[in-house]
This record gives C-alpha cells, structure tokens and sequence, in this order.
C-alpha cells in the first residue's frame, strides 16, 4: 500500500472519529481494519499511530489551523476539510519524514477525492500560509 492510500485511510479514520465518541474509536477503527482484504500489519500499525498521535495533538494543531483560517474557525470548516488539515498540519510540524510541500500536495490531491469544489484551493491557501509562518 502506498503513502497516499494510507493517507486517505488515517484522513478517514479521523473524520470516523468525528462522529464516535473516544471511547467507542477504538472498536471503529478495529472493524474499519476488518473490512480491509490483504492488509499488511505493519501498514495497520503505522496507520493507527499517526491517527493517535494526530488525535493526541489535536488541540495545538486546531490552534494552529484557527490562526491561519482567515474567517473560519475549525468550528465552521468541513469535516472533510478539517480532517485532511490537521493530518497535514501534524505531519508539517510533528512528522520529520514527511516534507512540507508533499504534505500540502497530499492533502490538496485528496480533497479532489473527497472534498468540495473549493475544498482544494481552501486547503492549499490554508496550509500554505501555515507553511509560512514557522511552524
């Protein structure tokens, strides 16, 4: 499985999460992994730690979002928006691995598939200014 389609799998696990409460995730996210044919351990396990640790930095990363979004709060985005932000924001601040601009494209390439027809340009101008302000 490529980055990508783990991507869009940890982008789904945290909008999942939006609609679930804490304690009900972990039971979501061991049926969402059940329904996955030919799911590699390794890929499962790397997933559900970058859920984890975006869940865990949720409030600063929604901070950082807030301060960035000119006129919109994480309160008033998308869910589908927020998500794919606070997964790239995490891996702009929090993911060495991950180069900034690959974060922005991956997030920007996957609202295509599962945004709006602004979320692409909403997503690139936000993570774009947070890009610019040092982390």
């Amino acid at each position: 499985m490529g980055r990508r389609e783990m991507r869009e799998h940890i982008f789904k696990l945290l909008f999942l999460s939006e609609f679930n409460q804490a304690e009900e995730m972990p039971e979501q996210i061991s049926l969402y992994f059940d329904g996955m044919e030919d799911l590699n351990p390794t890929e499962q396990a790397y997933m559900e730690d970058k859920y984890r640790k975006v869940r865990e930095h949720l409030e600063e990363i929604d901070g950082i979002l807030n301060k960035n979004s000119t006129g919109w709060k994480t309160s008033r985005m998308s869910k589908v928006d927020l998500n794919l932000l606070r997964l790239a924001v995490y891996e702009m601040k929090y993911d060495q691995d991950v180069p900034v601009k690959v974060a922005i494209n991956e997030a920007v390439e996957i609202s295509k598939i599962f945004g709006g027809d602004d979320s692409s340009s909403f997503i690139n101008g936000v993570l774009g200014k947070v890009a610019r302000e040092a982390l």
